[in-house]
Order: structure tokens, then C-alpha cells, then sequence
């Protein structure tokens, strides 16, 4: 019999980590995980695009670093993005078992969403302020940065469906 309280274990519906997990789950992690890099990639490639169509076309090669630099900021938050949801499907069968674990995970989600749109900010205002890149370009390459993240989620996703 055990005198302390304390060492009671939690009884919690999700197995504990030495506990295999199910093979479904793993796959559909692993996919996603898959999709994440995929996207992140699939970005940045079409950033280095944008950014030499417009080099071609102005011939200044401030612009096209305006909208390289853009775009990768938006890129850098896909992969922020991804890397937080990895970190939190790690850690979510871990802290479920402790009591107030959903509210730890919701104070998580906003922590992680406040961090990304810190670094965002500090990066876009890096840009515009100590490197004096065009504004209108760093920004417009940030917003096609972040068309091109969720068109490109919603493009994979159905192309890995057929």
C-alpha cells in the first residue's frame, strides 16, 4: 500500500508514452508532417520564381530582393508553422494525462500564433527599416508568400487524396 497521495498514478483515456500507438496515427502524422515540408518547399520555390520574373522584368535588382525577402519571411512562418505543430502532436499524449492539459495546449496555440506573428513583424520590419527594401515589394511578396502557403496546402492535400 502506498502512504503517499502523491504517488497515485493518473488514470487518463490517452496510453501513456511507452505505450505503441496506434499505426494509423503515426501514418497520418508522418503524412502530415510529409505535407508540411512539402508546402514549405513548394513556397520558397515559388518565391525564387516571383522573385526572378521580377528581376527580369524591372532589371533592379532591388525589387526582386524586396520580393525574395518577402516572400521568404512568409516561408520562415511555414516552417515555424510546421515545426510548432510537430512539437505539439509530440506532446499532446504526454499532457493530456495531466490535469488542465487541454488548457495548456490552448495556452500553447496562442503562445505559438503570438510568436509567429512577432517574428513576422520583427522580420518584415527588419526588412523595410534597417535593409530600406521597398515596402510596397517586401509586402507584396510576403502576401503571394502566404497565397502561395494556402494554395499550396489545399493543392497537396488533393493531389495526395487521388
Amino acid at each position: 500500500m502506498r502512504k503517499n497521495a502523491c504517488e497515485v498514478p493518473q488514470q487518463c483515456l490517452t496510453p501513456p508514452e511507452s505505450v505503441t500507438i496506434i499505426a494509423t496515427l503515426c501514418a497520418v502524422e508522418a503524412k502530415e508532417k510529409r505535407l508540411a515540408r512539402q508546402v514549405v518547399g513548394l513556397q520558397a520555390t515559388i518565391v525564387l520564381i516571383v522573385a526572378g520574373i521580377v528581376y527580369s522584368l524591372n532589371g533592379a535588382a532591388e525589387n526582386a530582393v524586396a520580393v525574395l525577402s518577402g516572400g521568404l519571411v512568409s516561408a520562415l512562418n511555414g516552417a515555424l508553422l510546421a515545426w510548432r505543430m510537430s512539437r505539439a502532436a509530440l506532446h499532446h499524449a504526454h499532457e493530456a494525462c495531466h490535469s488542465g492539459g487541454a488548457h495548456r495546449q490552448l495556452r500553447l496555440m496562442y503562445f505559438y500564433a503570438a510568436e509567429r506573428f512577432l517574428v513576422v513583424v520583427a522580420l518584415l520590419c527588419l526588412c523595410m527599416a534597417a535593409l530600406k527594401l521597398s515596402p510596397l515589394a517586401v509586402l507584396g511578396g510576403f502576401v503571394m508568400g502566404q497565397a502561395v502557403l494556402l494554395a499550396a496546402r489545399l493543392f497537396l492535400i488533393r493531389l495526395n487524396k487521388f
